[in-house]
């Protein structure tokens, strides 16, 4: 189990393997898409809290007094008596799901014009900026061009 010099006797290999997956995960994440999709998951989930909380405690009452309940969760819900008879009714909530798509519109809205739409106006305008320059002429044309602006300074313009 054990040799004179290390300790162990598998203990370097499994080093090495260890080091070797630490070292691929090392590479994945320093490309940039593993750490942007980090960002931007961890950014998404604290904006869905904040889109939750606005919905919960601003939207969400104000369709109840429209409607006449203090919160969407007790609007539009059914009890059903099950058809095995043994009394105990099934609630069904509507307005829990309107509530739960009132979010996501919500996330979805702001997402798309706080992020995707700043986005594609930046990307828009690099597009823009980005158009080929004209390439500067040759050498030997440059040449050319100062000797032609050179005589017709010397001999006059020409017809």
């Amino acid at each position: 189990m054990t040799d004179g010099r290390t300790g162990f006797s598998g203990a370097g290999a499994q080093l090495k393997g260890l080091a070797k997956v630490f070292g691929g995960f090392k590479d994945f994440i320093s490309r940039g898409n593993a750490v942007d999709l980090a960002v931007g998951v961890v950014i998404g989930a604290a904006f869905g809290a904040v889109v939750k909380s606005i919905v919960d405690g601003l939207i969400s009452p104000l369709v109840g007094w429209i409607l006449g309940s203090p919160n969407l969760s007790n609007v539009l819900t059914f009890e059903i008596d099950p058809w095995t008879g043994k009394g105990l009714p099934t609630t069904i909530s509507l307005g829990v799901v309107i509530n739960a798509l009132v979010t996501f519109l919500g996330t979805a809205a702001a997402v798309y014009f706080l992020i995707v739409v700043p986005l594609n106006h930046l990307a828009e305008r690099r597009k823009r900026g980005l158009e080929p320059e004209p390439a500067a002429p040759a050498e030997d044309v440059r040449l050319l061009t100062e000797i032609r602006d050179l005589l017709a300074q010397k001999d006059g313009p020409t017809v």
